[in-house]
Parts: structure tokens; C-alpha cells; sequence
């Protein structure tokens, strides 16, 4: 979960998961989105490939990028049960019962 919330700090990457939430998405066409070098690009890719939060697929010379949603969800959830925050899933209305409750008692 470390790995994730690393990942997660840096706006840049934030930017990426979100278009990547679009649709697979290649190397070039993400970082035409950036003001930074194909080198920063780079890194950002590394970092969220380790914290596993994108799967990469080579195809020659190219490379194309997919959101792997279930890392992020799974990194969420435990975050909120470790402040015990009660989460259900969209089905259920996005109900975070422990926020809820808490914002009751202030």
C-alpha cells in the first residue's frame, strides 16, 4: 500500500491514472498532456508500474498503458478501514458510514 500512496502524491501521476481511466493510452500520447521531458515521463511510468497501479504492453517500438483500477480500489479500501471508515461500493451509493458518522458528531 506504500508503494501506492507514493505513487499517488505527485500530481503528474495523479494526471496519468485519470487519463489512463479513460482507456489504455500510449507513452507518447500521455506525455503529449505534460510540459516535462520524455525522461520525467519515464520515471513517473516507473514509479507507477512498482507501485503496480498501470500494466504496461510493449508492441515493438511503442508502448501502451492500461489502469489496473482494482490496485487503486483495493489501496483505498484499506486505507479506509485502517481509520475505520465503514466502505461500500457504488451499488450501495458510495456510503461511507464512518465519515458520515463522524461529520454527525461535530
Amino acid at each position: 500500500m506504500n508503494q501506492v500512496f507514493k505513487a499517488l502524491a505527485d500530481p503528474t501521476r495523479r494526471r496519468v491514472l485519470q487519463l489512463l481511466k479513460r482507456g489504455p493510452m500510449g507513452a507518447g500520447e500521455l506525455a503529449e498532456h505534460f510540459e516535462v521531458t520524455k525522461p520525467t515521463m519515464s520515471a513517473h511510468f516507473a514509479v507507477l508500474l512498482h507501485a503496480d497501479l498501470i500494466h504496461a504492453e510493449k508492441q515493438g517500438r511503442s508502448i501502451t498503458y492500461r489502469l489496473r483500477m482494482s490496485v487503486l480500489e483495493e489501496a483505498l479500501l484499506g486505507f479506509a478501514q485502517a481509520f475505520g471508515l465503514e466502505v461500500t461500493s457504488r451499488d450501495d451509493n458510495h456510503r461511507i458510514a464512518g465519515a458520515r458518522a463522524e461529520k454527525g458528531r461535530r
